[in-house]
């Protein structure tokens, strides 16, 4: 049976066998004397970006659903050289990563936090040196070790006070996966969409929230109440004032109250007003920041129902562009560094790739390359079949 998770277990560092370096970047001491093997700490609150980005937008969570539950779905395969496997222990264990989590459930959470954090990490618990489970860790509780070269010789994860440290094995390996997205200023960690998209966030959710106390005032800006007392006073008392307030909170605001006649006496006057045309501009801020929005995380705003873009001609072409510019590179960045952690756990010549055909969002691609490849009389069936990626008949040429 597996081991329980590192994390789990709490296991404090222990000393671990560091197979000799031949050759190092010039570039990795200068990044050690700024740390000096201290934990690296992520620059940013993670939780706050998730909670007012995901948790409260919905152009941002949508965006990260979006691309998650496709970059997920995409078939693994597995190569050895040339050679194209059927079955393979990496295939099990990537459908059965854990015993509380499907292939695709793992997957999307790895993908879910890449998109929020700008990193994601996996965990392998091994045994004899064979990974026998997967788990995705939460990218705001583990911290970088930098060693001595200045890359990572450790991770560390925190939580409830306690620190799991993950070194590497007596084989060398690093029981830890960390991919990151490119980030200009930072040696070690990744830059979220959701960093870059703050200020687009915080106008998106700032016009839902404008848009909510308008509706709680009868979708109508408040008015004016001019007093005109006897003997042309023109300020109320505190008694008449604070009076006036609780009974207007009480009766007269709110969507329940819309539409409610004002019962008005002692020479008070109400002045309506009436949105100007600047004040309805916010519809088109809403939709410009969250064009804003889909764009830091590279998701067509044709596909969320987004007014106002026409940079695709239709749906089907903007859900073609979706999945060539964002997620296949995303899925083939993962399965090219899945394949260089777990690779050499295999015998080092096991290579990832992913199986393109069972994308139903590039059919359309498949069924225009089989037109022009139908099309070449100059080419006889098995030049056909290689160029759109099927082996020889055995039966031989026809």
């Amino acid at each position: 049976m597996p081991t329980t998770p590192f994390w789990r277990r709490w296991l404090m560092p222990r000393a671990s066998a560091t197979p000799p370096e031949l050759k190092a970047s010039a570039a990795g001491p200068l990044l050690a004397l700024q740390t000096a093997g201290r934990p690296v700490w992520t620059p940013r609150d993670y939780e706050a970006l998730a909670r007012e980005g995901v948790m409260k937008n919905p152009i941002a969570y949508r965006c990260t659903r979006m691309i998650a539950e496709a970059a997920a779905s995409v078939p693994w395969l597995v190569y050895e050289g040339a050679r194209e496997l059927d079955d393979h222990p990496i295939l099990g264990l990537l459908a059965e990563p854990n015993p509380l989590q499907s292939g695709a459930g793992l997957m999307e959470r790895w993908y879910g936090y890449l998109q929020a954090s700008g990193n994601a990490y996996l965990e392998a618990v091994s045994i004899d040196g064979a990974p026998r489970e997967l788990y995705a860790l939460r990218p705001d509780r583990m911290t970088i070790v930098p060693g001595p070269d200045g890359w990572p010789e450790a991770y560390e994860y925190g939580l409830a006070g306690r620190v799991a440290r993950y070194e590497r094995d007596e084989t060398g390996g690093m029981p830890i996966l960390h991919m990151a997205l490119f980030h200009p200023v930072n040696d070690h960690y990744g830059l979220s969409p959701l960093e870059t998209a703050a200020t687009a966030i915080d106008v998106h959710n700032a016009s839902a929230a404008w848009t909510k106390s308008l509706l709680d005032n009868a979708a109508r800006p408040s008015g004016a109440l001019v007093y005109k007392g006897p003997d042309g006073a023109s300020q109320l008392s505190e008694t008449q004032f604070a009076r006036l307030k609780d009974e207007l909170q009480e009766n007269y605001q709110g969507a329940r109250n819309a539409g409610r006649p004002l019962l008005l006496e002692g020479g008070l006057d109400w002045k309506a007003m009436s949105l100007s045309p600047a004040d309805m501009d916010f519809i088109d801020t809403k939709h410009a920041a969250a064009r804003e929005i889909a764009l830091a995380f590279g998701v067509p705003p044709q596909l969320l129902g987004i007014p106002g873009d026409s940079t695709y001609s239709n749906y089907r072409e903007a859900n073609l562009a979706f999945w060539r510019q964002t997620v296949i590179p995303l899925v083939l960045k993962t399965a090219q560094a899945l394949t260089q952690w777990l690779g050499p756990r295999y015998g080092g010549s096991v290579r990832l790739g992913i199986d393109l055909d069972q994308v139903d969002a590039l059919s359309i691609e498949r069924e225009a390359l089989w037109q022009r490849v139908s099309a070449a009389d100059f080419l006889s069936d098995n030049e056909k079949r290689a160029a759109v990626g099927y082996g020889a008949r055995e039966d031989g040429e026809r």
